[in-house]
This record gives C-alpha cells, sequence and structure tokens, in this order.
C-alpha cells in the first residue's frame, strides 16, 4: 500500500512538473477573463470588444519597434504589433518578467521560416490580443517624410523614414515628472477612478498631438477644465488632453473639426478644472492629463463602460520622441519646426 501511494505521488508529481513546463514554454495559459468579459455585440449583430487591459511595459513596445524597423532591410518583414499580440497570448498578459530575449525568440523563429499564423495556432487569444493591440498601437508606427535641418542649420528638407511617428505629448525641451496614477481615486463631483495618466510640469508648457486625427470636442469642462479630445484617423483611439492654461488654453487656430498632424502644438498646460463656471484654477498643481479612450464600437464612445487605457507605459514609450517648437514673439502661440506628412510607401519617391 506504502508502494502504491509513492507511486501515485511519483506520478502526480510528474504531471504537475509536465503542467509547469507547458505553461513555462507558452503552450498552456492562464488567463483570468472569458469571451463573455471581452466581446460584445451591437445592434447589427457584430461583435465588438468591449474591455482590454494595456500592460505591455515600454522595454517590450522599444524592442518590438526595433526588430520590426531592423526587418524592412530584410527579405523577412516583421510586424511589431503582431510579436508583442504573441507574447501577451504566450504569459496570459502577465509581462512581470519581460526580457528582450522573449521578443528575439519569437523574431527569430519567424525568420527560419516560421509564420505567425502556425506559431499562434493553438492560441485562443492570440486574434484578441492583436485586435485590442492593433487599436492602441496603429497609428504609432510606419512610413512617414518629416522635415530635417540641412548642414549649415538655415534650411530644411524632407526625408523619408520608417519607424516610430507619433510624439510625447510634451514638446522637446520641457521638463516634465510623472507616475501611474491609473485607477486612483478622485473624489470632485463624485467617486471614481482617475482614467489617465497626469504629467506635472510648468503653467504654458506646450502639448503635442501625439497622433493626427481630427478634434472632436475642445472648450469647457467641468471636471477637465479646458480640454482637448482628438480622434484618431482610423477612428480607434480618442485623445483626452485636459488642465489647460487658463486665458490662453489652446493654439490660437485649434477649433473643433481642425485637423491636426502628429507632432502639432495643439495646447498649453495648465492647471483649470474642477468648477461648473468656465476659466477658473482649481486644481492645485499644474500638470496635464492625458487619456487614450479605444473605440471598436461607436456605442462605446459616450457610454457607462468606455474603454480607457493605463497610458503610462505609452508615455515612456515616447518619452524620447518629441516634437521641437517655437515662439512667435508676437502672437506668443508655438508652433513645430519640423512638420511631417504621411507617405504610403518608405521607398516612394
Amino acid at each position: 500500500m506504502l508502494f502504491m501511494n509513492k507511486r501515485v505521488l511519483t506520478n502526480l508529481c510528474f504531471v504537475i512538473l509536465i503542467v509547469l513546463a507547458l505553461i513555462l514554454s507558452g503552450r498552456i495559459a492562464f488567463y483570468y477573463f472569458n469571451d463573455k468579459d471581452v466581446l460584445g455585440t451591437n445592434e447589427k449583430g457584430e461583435e465588438y470588444i468591449k474591455w482590454v487591459d494595456y500592460n505591455v511595459p515600454s522595454e517590450a513596445m522599444e524592442r518590438a519597434l526595433s526588430l520590426d524597423i531592423e526587418s524592412q532591410e530584410q527579405d523577412i518583414k516583421l510586424n511589431w504589433i503582431e510579436l508583442l499580440s504573441y507574447l501577451a497570448a504566450k504569459n496570459g498578459n502577465n509581462f512581470k518578467g519581460y526580457k528582450d530575449k522573449q521578443l528575439d525568440e519569437i523574431a527569430e523563429k519567424i525568420r527560419q521560416g516560421e509564420s505567425m499564423k502556425d506559431l499562434t495556432k493553438d492560441m485562443k487569444y492570440y486574434n484578441y490580443y492583436y485586435e485590442a493591440y492593433s487599436a492602441v498601437l496603429s497609428g504609432f508606427a510606419g512610413a512617414y517624410e518629416i522635415e530635417v535641418a540641412n548642414e549649415d542649420g538655415r534650411e530644411k528638407h524632407w526625408e523619408k523614414r520608417y519607424g516610430l511617428k507619433a510624439f510625447s505629448p510634451i514638446a522637446k525641451n520641457y521638463y516634465y515628472n510623472h507616475y501611474d496614477d491609473f485607477g486612483q481615486s478622485r473624489s470632485y463631483g463624485f467617486s471614481r477612478n482617475h482614467l489617465g495618466n497626469d504629467l506635472m510640469g510648468q503653467v504654458g508648457t506646450p502639448i503635442i498631438a501625439v497622433e493626427g486625427g481630427t478634434v472632436e470636442a475642445l472648450g469647457w469642462n467641468q471636471y477637465g477644465g479646458w480640454r482637448i479630445g482628438i480622434r484618431s484617423l482610423d477612428k480607434k483611439r480618442y485623445y483626452y488632453y485636459a488642465h489647460l492654461r487658463k486665458d490662453f488654453p489652446y493654439k490660437l487656430d485649434l477649433k473643433e473639426g481642425s485637423e491636426v498632424k502628429a507632432g502639432d502644438v495643439i495646447g498649453y498646460m495648465g492647471r483649470t478644472g474642477y468648477s461648473t463656471k468656465e476659466n477658473v484654477n482649481n486644481i492645485n498643481r499644474t500638470h496635464l492629463h492625458f487619456g487614450m479612450q479605444l473605440v471598436f464600437d461607436e456605442s462605446q464612445k459616450e457610454c457607462n463602460s468606455e474603454i480607457w487605457i493605463d497610458v503610462y507605459q505609452i508615455v515612456r514609450f515616447l518619452e524620447d520622441h518629441r516634437s521641437e517648437v517655437v515662439k512667435n514673439l508676437v502672437t506668443k502661440d508655438y508652433s513645430r519646426v519640423y512638420d511631417i506628412r504621411e507617405c504610403k510607401n518608405v521607398n516612394n519617391e
């Protein structure tokens, strides 16, 4: 009997070790959501994502994009969003143990001839992560043209590039600090969670459009003070910039319906808000509230189940890609120094 118990125990331990090995290898992953948690259906019967927890570290975004950029000169092209989606599906959306080598190993498999379709065929949630991460990141990288200074420093010329084309929300050469404050409690008006990232700085700091899009909201909001809402060109992202400067909150020519480009100056940091009366400084500390809402279906735009993601890691990711600005001494308004424009192919003539 004792022999049998030892044998059963040995077999049980062996099974446990196999399961642990499979988990670590990515063949099995435990998820804390199911299909009903993340998918909804609109009036047309179409399914859409209704919940996203975006916690990809900036280091992973940097490495994935670097692999994507490097591959553009190679026969086999890599897609940084696919790489990140694979990793999320493999690790069950847990990036606490992230190492660059995890992405490097995936990239090497693809270079050796394996397809992402084959690598993810047994990953139930890969398609979910790919759609979710595409909604977050699809406007951040690709082919573009940008002005750069000539060697003499007097004139500028256009260069075609491929890579990061989104910008930090804070202009170049302006100081700010921040920490991950997403989800913290707020009590003004009613008890609620903080759905953005507060970037602390100085009054008048130029605020930059992270991505190109259309101004959907501009004016006073009781909670956000003078604020701007910009919808990305693909309609998947709504950027919210709040607590702008009293008396001079916006770039002078900005209005609802305006088209902006990534890197454009859109307004100036302040501390307005927390008042039903316009143009009031009721925020204790000067800062920009920066938020990103995902929109998979238009019914999500103004509702009680909006999808706001934690943008702290995104702000860190964009930290070194800042738009340089210059002040008009007559109007006191700021504008970008180097313009940018989209191009369909980095090799276009």
